[in-house]
């Protein structure tokens, strides 16, 4: 029974670990079926997670604050090495290189139209011609250079 008792000294429920995470237990039950996680079982068939399993979880909960998708945190802890983590690490930095380029005009667009002078924000030519900066630089998801100027749109449309 001692091997037991230092089990339960170093593993935790279910419950407990995604608590540490403001996690729901459904989650980490999701994360298992994905392949990212893999909890010890009990007799009882309690899942037990231990020390590896909660550094698991923490690395899953960063990197989709980062914006990588299950998918892709699949791909990394299942990459078989350091060399092949890597690359899939470069894949994904370049991948938050445009978001956050994109980001980084919206914020621009938002600072341009909460100063702007003009009575509707729609009408400024500047706030024209940042729209249409972000279609001819494929920023808007599925709209392309040629697609109708956004004086002919409706608003919010």
């Amino acid at each position: 029974m001692k091997s037991s008792s230092a089990e339960t000294a170093e593993t935790v429920e279910i419950g407990e670990l995604a608590g540490r995470y403001g996690l729901a237990g459904h989650v980490l039950r999701h994360w298992e079926a994905m392949g990212l996680l893999s909890p010890a079982r009990r007799a009882n068939g309690r899942r037990r997670y231990g020390p590896e399993d909660d550094a698991r979880v923490a690395l899953i909960v960063r990197a989709k604050e980062a914006g990588a998708s299950l998918e892709q945190i699949r791909e990394l802890v299942t990459a078989g090495d350091g060399a092949r983590r890597r690359e899939v690490l470069v894949r994904h930095r370049a991948e938050l290189a445009r978001r956050m380029e994109r980001l980084r005009t919206s914020m621009e667009m938002i600072e341009h139209v909460l100063e702007c002078p003009a009575e509707d924000f729609f009408e400024c030519p500047e706030f024209q011609r940042m729209l249409a900066a972000g279609e001819t630089t494929g920023e808007k998801a599925g709209e392309t250079a040629g697609a109708a100027p956004v004086s002919a749109r409706p608003p919010g449309g």
